[in-house]
C-alpha cells in the first residue's frame, strides 16, 4: 500500500545553510519557509520534499511516506497499532504544513518517525534548480531512499515487511555489516536497514538521483571547490548499480548523490545477497558522524 517516500524532515541548528547549500550544490530550488522558519527545498513537481527545521541540535525529524489515499493510510495504521505501537492522526494544521491533505505518524521499534500521507500537493510551475542540472529521478519512484540504522535487524526487517509491506530487493553481507534493501516500487530500494556494533539507532543517509551523469560529476567537482567533505569517493554499487559518492551535509547526514540506479519488476524480481556492497569505488575518507543523530525528538 507504501508506494513511495514522499518526503523528509530534519531538525538542524545549522538549517539556515540550507538555503545555499540545497540550491547552489545539490541544484534544488528553494521552495519558501515553513511556520517555524523551516527552510523547504523542491526537486520536482511536487512542492516541496525536503524540510530542514530550525533546533538546538541535528535530528532526524520525520520520514514521510506516500499512500494512495485516506482508505490505504488507515489499514497500514491499523496494521502498525495491532503491532502494539502507538498511532495518531495528524490534524489539519500539521497536514497544512508538510502540504498534503493528511498522514498518519508513529514511531517505529527503533524510535524513527514515520508518516503515512495522501494528497500530496502539486505544482504546475516549472522546477528552477538553483544551478544547471538536468533534473532529479523521482515521479512514482518518489523523493529517492534512507538507509536507517536499527536497534534490532531482525525486529526491523520484520517489521517492515509484515507490518508495512515493504518488499525484500536484496541483502548485502561483507564482515560485520549486514544490510537489508527494500523496494515498494521500480526503484530498487527506498528503504535500507542496517545495524551498528553500538545498537543505537541512527539515520544514515538520504540518497536523490539526478537523470545525467554529467550532474553527478560537477556535484562532484562543487564539492572539492567548496571544500564539502566527500566521505565516500565515486563507486558504483553492486546491487543497485547506483554510481554515486557520498557528502557531508551541514546538518551532519550524509548524503548520497547518484546516477544510473536499476529498477526493479516487483513480479520478476528474485532477492539476492552480495558479499559486497560495492564493486568499485566507495572508499571512506571520513569519520562517520550520523549515528549521533537522535531520533527521540518531539514532534514537528
Amino acid at each position: 500500500m507504501i508506494k513511495s517516500l514522499a518526503y523528509l524532515g530534519v531538525i538542524s541548528p545549522q538549517y539556515k545553510e540550507w538555503e545555499t547549500f540545497g540550491p547552489e550544490v545539490l541544484g534544488l530550488q528553494l521552495a519558501g519557509h515553513g511556520a517555524d522558519g523551516a527552510v523547504r527545498l523542491r526537486l520536482d513537481d511536487a512542492a516541496h520534499r525536503i524540510s530542514i527545521h530550525p533546533g538546538a541540535r541535528n535530528e532526524i525529524a520525520y520520514i514521510g511516506w506516500s499512500v494512495k489515499d485516506e482508505a490505504d493510510a488507515k489499514a497500514v495504521a491499523e496494521r502498525v497499532a495491532a503491532y502494539g505501537l502507538d498511532v495518531a492522526r495528524a490534524s489539519e494544521v500539521d497536514s497544512a504544513q508538510r502540504q498534503v491533505e493528511g498522514f498518519y505518524w508513529f514511531r517505529d521499534p527503533s524510535g524513527f518517525r514515520h508518516e503515512l500521507s495522501w494528497g500530496q500537493v502539486h505544482t504546475v510551475a516549472p522546477l528552477r534548480p538553483g544551478r544547471p542540472v538536468s533534473g532529479f529521478r523521482t515521479g512514482e519512484q518518489g523523493l529517492g531512499h534512507v538507509v536507517l540504522a536499527v536497534s534490532d535487524l531482525a525486529e526491523g526487517d520484520r517489521f517492515y515487511r509484515e507490518v508495512l509491506g515493504f518488499h525484500q530487493s536484496d541483502t548485502v553481507k561483507d564482515g560485520e555489516l549486514q544490510a537489508h534493501f527494500y523496494h515498494i516500487n521500480g526503484r530498487h530500494h527506498s528503504l535500507a536497514i542496517s545495524s551498528l556494533p553500538t545498537r543505537q539507532p541512527a539515520f544514515l543517509h538520504l540518497m536523490i538521483e539526478v537523470n545525467a551523469l554529467d550532474d553527478l560529476g560537477a556535484a562532484h567537482d562543487l564539492c572539492e571547490q567548496r571544500n564539502i567533505p566527500i566521505t565516500t569517493t565515486l563507486g558504483r554499487h553492486s546491487n543497485d548499480h547506483m554510481t554515486s559518492f557520498y557528502m557531508y551535509t551541514p546538518s551532519g547526514f550524509r548524503l548520497e548523490y547518484g546516477w544510473g540506479g536499476l529498477d526493479v519488476d516487483h513480479d520478476l524480481w528474485i532477492p539476492r545477497i552480495y558479499d559486497k556492497p560495492s564493486s568499485w569505488g566507495h572508499r571512506r575518507q571520513h569519520k562517520e558522524l550520523t549515528a549521533l543523530m537522535s531520533v527521540d525528538s518531539p514532534a514537528q
